[in-house]
């Protein structure tokens, strides 16, 4: 069961940091889509190992629908939302490290670079604040919900 959608209060504002972690997040959900859709162009094409390919698309465009969906938290201020976030960085920080060790193509140093930029960015004191903040408050709603009709406040 979920909390109520609860705002962050009006004392956090959105960090301009996490402008910058949610563009390229979402840069890296479109690129497994595009990845997603390059594997079923294969796939049609006749592929030899059809299994493999249709696992590879479904878990290309779930991992793309999980990032959306971590963007859209984190935007909202939830902390959930630094969790996949993160992880996702940390698998593409060491795959990006391996290719740069074995071929320093350009693609391996950009994704290295937007991994290393996407962790930082999600770990800076005001994008952390401002996923806690919401969580402050959804675990507390009396402080930021009005009181009910009726509610006078005594016993």
């Amino acid at each position: 069961m979920s909390s109520p959608a609860v705002p962050p209060p009006a004392a956090v504002t959105r960090p301009r940091a996490l402008l910058v972690v949610a563009v390229l997040v979402l840069l890296e959900a479109a690129v497994l889509v595009g990845l997603a859709v390059v594997m079923l162009l294969a796939l049609l094409r006749g592929a030899t190992m059809p299994g493999p390919v249709v696992f590879l698309v479904l878990l290309a465009v779930g991992g793309a629908l999980l990032l959306a969906a971590a963007v859209r938290g984190l935007w909202r201020g939830r902390r959930w939302a630094r969790s996949p976030v993160l992880t996702c960085q940390v698998l593409l920080l060491v795959l990006s490290a391996g290719w740069v060790g074995v071929e320093a193509a350009w693609w391996s140093v950009a994704l290295l670079a937007v991994a290393v930029l996407v962790a930082a960015g999600l770990l800076l004191p005001a994008v952390v604040a401002w996923t806690t903040a919401a969580a402050a408050s959804a675990e507390h709603p009396e402080d930021t919900a009005p009181p009910g009709p009726g509610a006078t406040g005594h016993r």
